[in-house]
């Protein structure tokens, strides 16, 4: 009678949501958790974040340290400014399955969702699938089988009733696995996206880019500014794009896609909106 229990208080364990929003699993993990900044504005439930960041790859060669700085330093940025923000580090493919539906269990017909991957990315068939530390890929099978599709997540979100979906993607490398496929593919395909859709990628479609010996990639050190400095989210967007194409003379160069119809205000409380103002006043682009 005793092993059911068991069995029940282990699977009850597993998974855990502190008071912060931060999730946190239960079994052993590559790396600890990092200590999430517990200081935010008041929590909007109208703006919803899930941010993943992926350093720690046991299968693959090289570590990419970055990836967990960055992913903690977007979403404490997030919740200084009141978004309610999910963070993972080295998540595995049950951490990253379990994290999707609990956002997707928050979102109403009004809300606002960011989601952050910074790791492995692979394009299989024309799709990009983000890799959890815990994948083991031998064959393109593998990358669709143990991989989340960037695209299904996307009709994820907008079926569950996200209105507005924004994606900010640091996975555009060198396939990691490269010489146990057939054929070869570098960097992500173009992402396809539904209206009211904001896309930032690290790099344009087939590029890939160099982890400099930094603190933060280019990418988010990028973001990070111009989220201090700009209010609309499309202007953040390609201000970080043509921010990092200066800082690097032009050896990489992120991509944007939007399908918004309407502006954004990514921070409305800084400006005294109702911070449940997800979009303002209708741009000339609505239909």
């Amino acid at each position: 009678m005793t092993i059911p229990k068991l069995g029940v208080a282990v699977l009850l364990g597993l998974l855990s949501i502190g008071l912060d929003g931060t999730i946190r699993s239960e079994k052993p993990r590559p790396m600890s958790a990092p200590i999430w900044s517990g200081e935010s504005a008041p929590l909007d439930t109208g703006r919803l974040a899930l941010v993943i960041g992926n350093s720690t790859y046991p299968d693959a060669d090289s570590p990419l340290p970055q990836m967990t700085r960055d992913a903690e330093g977007l979403a404490n940025a997030l919740r200084k400014d009141g978004f309610l923000v999910d963070a993972l580090d080295n998540a595995t493919g049950l951490d990253m399955t379990r994290a999707i539906d609990h956002l997707r269990a928050r979102v109403h017909l009004n809300s606002l969702v960011l989601v952050y991957f910074g790791g492995y990315g692979i394009q299989s068939d024309g799709q990009n699938y983000l890799i959890p530390v815990d994948a083991n890929i031998w064959s393109e099978e593998d990358v669709r089988r143990q991989g989340v599709s960037i695209d299904r997540l996307l009709s994820q979100l907008k079926s569950s009733g996200a209105r507005i979906r924004l994606v900010v993607v640091e996975a555009s490398r060198r396939n990691p696995y490269e010489r146990r496929f057939r054929t070869y593919s570098h960097g992500l395909a173009p992402i396809q996206t539904s209206e009211n859709a904001l896309i930032l990628s690290s790099a344009a479609p087939g590029q890939v880019v160099e982890d400099p010996n930094e603190l933060h990639s280019q990418l988010m050190t990028a973001l990070l500014t111009k989220m201090d400095s700009s209010r609309g989210i499309e202007e953040v967007f390609n201000s970080t794009r043509n921010a990092v194409v200066a800082a690097t003379q032009g050896q990489q160069i992120p991509a944007v896609s939007s399908t918004l119809t309407e502006s954004v205000d990514l921070w409305p409380a800084r400006r005294g909106a109702p911070a449940s103002s997800v979009g303002s006043a209708a741009s000339g682009r609505r239909e």
